[in-house]
């Protein structure tokens, strides 16, 4: 059976980029130029990587190297893990905002993309202006998986006191909110007994049997009536304004959203702890210095603590 990686054991990788670079210059000469030798010891590298391979490579036309069929087949692979090897082994240059072109994949929920990225944009337009982003669906709680694979570079998401920490994802705190309930402009009060009697509408993201303050009913041995379940917050607040359903929405959302929809926000009629939303990244992360950049920016750049109930951390 061949032992993994049979032929790269057998062949000298100096002798690749010799490849590549008689390939691009169609030229002994100036291939040894480029890498710092003599003519001589470039075509004696290069006859024994024909002696290898068992293939001509390049034959002479007038003062150019042609390459063969084979050659023309083989140099893209060679140029494209050269090329990847080069970026990948060479020391971690210090991360330059003004002129990086880097594509950050962040995972968000509709909530706290709507929190982070108003302010976060208009913070790079000048500073960062070549930077993208990629949002995507929070998977689940906090995208652990996704992390770990560097499928994400970051989660925006949230967790409650007595979450547990996973011990390669690194948290950065960024704001504490709390849910209030919102109604149509009719309804005059919030009693526990308003909030149980009504249907409710729920954004689950995860598309969950249940949202997150029907466990805390549970531990009081409450339970609320479930209408309408929808993984999207956008339209929620019209649906409330036009009905007599309610809804637990986080207070800075309420805040915001109260100038675009006709409803009414009234405080949670039983006790639900805070939550607090947070960056998640992998500790060992591929883009560290980007990500610290990025992460720093966000926090930096999230200044919500003058609404009601909301309470925002700074470095």
């Amino acid at each position: 059976m061949n032992s993994m990686h049979h032929v790269l054991r057998r062949i000298d990788l100096n002798l690749l980029p010799v490849f590549d670079a008689v390939f691009r210059h169609r030229s002994v000469r100036l291939a040894a130029v480029e890498l710092s030798m003599s003519t001589s010891a470039l075509s004696h590298a290069l006859a024994r990587l024909r002696d290898f391979l068992k293939d001509p490579l390049f034959y002479r036309e007038g003062h150019r190297m042609c390459p063969s069929v084979y050659a023309q087949q083989l140099a893209p692979h060679i140029a494209g893990s050269l090329s990847a090897l080069n970026q990948h082994l060479s020391p971690v240059q210090p991360f330059d905002p003004l002129n990086s072109s880097e594509t950050f994949r962040v995972a968000v929920t509709d909530y706290t993309a709507f929190c982070i990225f108003p302010r976060l944009m208009r913070a790079i337009e000048n500073t960062a202006p070549g930077i993208n982003f990629e949002l995507f669906h929070l998977p689940h709680n906090p995208a652990l998986n996704q992390l770990l694979a560097g499928e994400v570079d970051l989660a925006l998401s949230f967790s409650e006191p007595d979450d547990v920490k996973h011990q390669d994802l690194d948290e950065v705190e960024l704001f504490s909110d709390e849910f209030v309930v919102i109604g149509n402009v009719n309804r005059q009060s919030m009693t526990l007994d308003d909030y149980l009697s009504a249907g409710h509408l729920v954004v689950t993201p995860w598309n969950e049997r249940q949202g997150l303050l029907d466990t805390h009913l549970a531990k009081l041995g409450l339970q609320r009536k479930i209408t309408l379940k929808t993984p999207s917050m956008l339209s929620s607040p019209y649906i409330i304004a036009e009905s007599e359903l309610l809804m637990a929405i986080p207070s800075f959302v309420a805040g915001k959203l109260e100038k675009l929809a006709n409803f009414k926000t009234f405080k949670l009629p039983f006790c639900a702890p805070p939550f607090t939303v947070k960056i998640f990244s992998h500790e060992r992360s591929g883009k560290k210095k980007s990500t610290d950049w990025l992460k720093k920016v966000i926090l930096n750049n999230t200044v919500i603590g003058t609404d009601p109930g909301v309470t925002p951390y700074k470095l």
